[in-house]
């Protein structure tokens, strides 16, 4: 009898300027997926194009009625559908919507909590009720940024802070405000991206990036990456252009990496995700010398190109990233 192998949808694109981003993902997850267990296919999506990259360069059109592609005469379905679309519609509920009418098991969490984390402001005013710290932070809409007034900036936030989209790709639209009078392009910039925006307090610390998931037998949180740049920030060059210094696993004392862990499995919990997701975190000082841990946000659609956190950190972890992407898919039959 011949052995069953499911049939994988790595979805990748997407309508955010992480697009291209999201094909190198795809890339990367392609070559991660055991093929001798999986029919693994790449699924192109970008607006109401969506298609599948066949090994032959030719593509083949996606059936949105069921989820289907023909090759070769023969109609193919889908068993699991992997998102690694960073940015709308795969990181915000949309394309898990699509999913569950079709009951169609995916890699990431639910409508409910794609939404939310996606939105990086609702998203912090959340967990803060959960006793996750976060930066002070304010949302700005599009049309009402000139009723934000320095005092009420200085007072809530402070300088310098941050200027970023509240619901998008982090690479994109991010400015570091240092006086007010930068303020206003910074948000232009923003609002470029996104309706929404947030400004956030500035934090000054260590900036590392921690993945985990978890399956009905265990638990995975995975050795925390530290980020060193030379850049402002960790902007789009720091993050794709090779400006940074990535260390895995991140220098932190075992204290403060065991509590990173705590609180990163707490809010994996808290949040009900599914599949890996990576927290980024800053690593201040409190007001007696002590370190304390301050989310920045969260990614649930994280890069997986082979130099990316994950794969990083996997390996660090001396796991098999191959085995860790069987383990997630097959934890949902």
């Amino acid at each position: 009898m011949k052995n069953f192998k499911r049939n994988i949808a790595i979805i990748c694109g997407g309508d955010s300027s992480e697009h291209d981003v999201s094909l190198r993902s795809a890339q990367g997850i392609y070559s991660f997926f055991d093929k001798e267990r999986y029919d693994v296919y790449i699924v192109d999506i970008k607006g109401l194009d969506w298609h599948v990259d066949l090994e032959n360069g030719e593509v083949a059109k996606i059936d949105k009625n069921d989820f289907s592609f023909k090759l070769n005469g023969k109609t193919i379905w889908f068993d699991y559908a992997y998102i690694t679309i960073h940015g709308t519609p795969g990181e915000n509920g949309i394309m898990q919507g699509y999913f569950e009418l079709l009951d169609l098991p995916y890699s990431t969490s639910g409508v409910l909590v794609e939404a939310l984390t996606f939105n990086k402001y609702v998203l912090n005013k959340y967990l803060a009720g959960y006793g996750v710290n976060v930066a002070p932070s304010i949302l700005v809409r599009h049309g009402e940024e000139e009723q934000l007034t320095e005092e009420q900036l200085l007072q809530t936030v402070g300088m310098p802070c941050f200027v970023k989209p509240a619901a998008d790709g982090s690479s994109f639209g991010v400015s570091k405000v240092k006086n007010f009078d930068r303020l206003a392009p910074a948000l232009r910039t923003a609002f470029m991206e996104n309706e929404e925006v947030m400004i956030e307090g500035f934090m000054d610390g260590t900036e590392i990036s921690i993945g985990v998931y978890k399956t009905k037998e265990r638990t995975v949180v995975l050795p925390a990456t530290e980020v060193v740049t030379n850049n402002e920030f960790f902007d789009y060059d720091a993050k794709y252009n090779g400006q940074v210094q990535e260390i895995t696993p991140a220098r932190l004392a075992p204290e403060t990496a065991e509590a990173v862990a705590a609180e990163t499995s707490r809010i994996y919990d808290i949040l009900h995700c599914n599949g890996i997701i990576r927290i980024d975190y800053i690593i201040t000082k409190d007001e007696q010398g002590n370190d304390k841990i301050m989310m920045l946000e969260i990614n649930t659609t994280p890069g997986m190109t082979e130099t990316s956190f994950i794969p990083q950190q996997v390996r660090a972890a001396g796991l098999n990233i191959t085995d860790v992407m069987t383990e997630i898919v097959e934890n949902q039959f």
